[in-house]
């Protein structure tokens, strides 16, 4: 799959750009374990493509923190879509270091809107106060996602959030529905045939019942 297969619109620059990317991927992934090795030859399809979702669900430009940034997805490419307009900007936690190197590399390669932050998403949640939106892919349940994304939830109402799911998603979503409630949107993927994007607002964690009543 070729860099104008994206199911994006984007300028001749921009692809350059994600072609960059791609092959410094490439060279750092030889040495650093930044995707599953079963999927590093259909980089741009499994990885590129797919993360380039969510900027095509919500291409408005925003503040994203991207938790978890590990090889780039989506926070990457959400970022170096975002240098078309030269607004938006996109904050990427990544605690490893050899991966937070890897991210900090591929920024100052493709001119990428964003900024490296190699903290837990526990201490991110305390130092980035403010965004508009928060992604994430192949980190954690939608539970956990969820306790994740809720002190920025709490500090920005319109916050929306927006998490790749496998085939597994129903379950992970009923599994959530116990413990919060929110809003929901699931957009089907078009490049892996059981996989979703969900888009997330309204994220509140319910109030449990105080002990001994009924």
């Amino acid at each position: 799959m070729k860099a104008h297969d994206i199911g994006i619109n984007v300028s001749r620059e921009t692809l350059e750009k994600l072609e960059r990317f791609a092959s410094l991927f490439q060279k750092w992934a030889a040495t650093i374990n930044l995707v599953a090795p079963s999927t590093k030859a259909d980089l741009w399809q499994r990885h590129i493509a797919d993360s380039a979702q969510i900027f095509k669900i919500a291409p408005d430009p925003k503040h994203w923190v991207d938790l978890g940034s590990g090889g780039g997805f989506p926070g990457i490419i959400t970022a170096i879509l975002l240098t078309e307009s030269g607004r938006g900007w996109v904050d990427l936690v990544e605690s490893n270091n050899k991966k937070a190197s890897f991210l900090r590399m591929a920024i100052a390669e493709t001119g990428a809107r964003a900024a490296v932050h190699p903290v837990r998403i526990e201490e991110a949640q305390t130092k980035l106060l403010d965004c508009d939106a928060i992604s994430a892919r192949a980190l954690a349940d939608l539970n956990q996602l969820l306790a994740f994304s809720e002190p920025w939830a709490q500090r920005n109402p319109s916050l929306r959030c927006f998490f790749h799911k496998g085939r597994d998603y129903q379950t992970e979503i009923d599994k959530a529905r116990g413990g919060w409630d929110f809003d929901l949107l699931i957009h089907r993927s078009a490049i892996e045939t059981d996989s979703v994007i969900l888009e997330l607002a309204n994220v509140r964690r319910r109030s449990q019942p105080a002990q001994g009543a009924e």
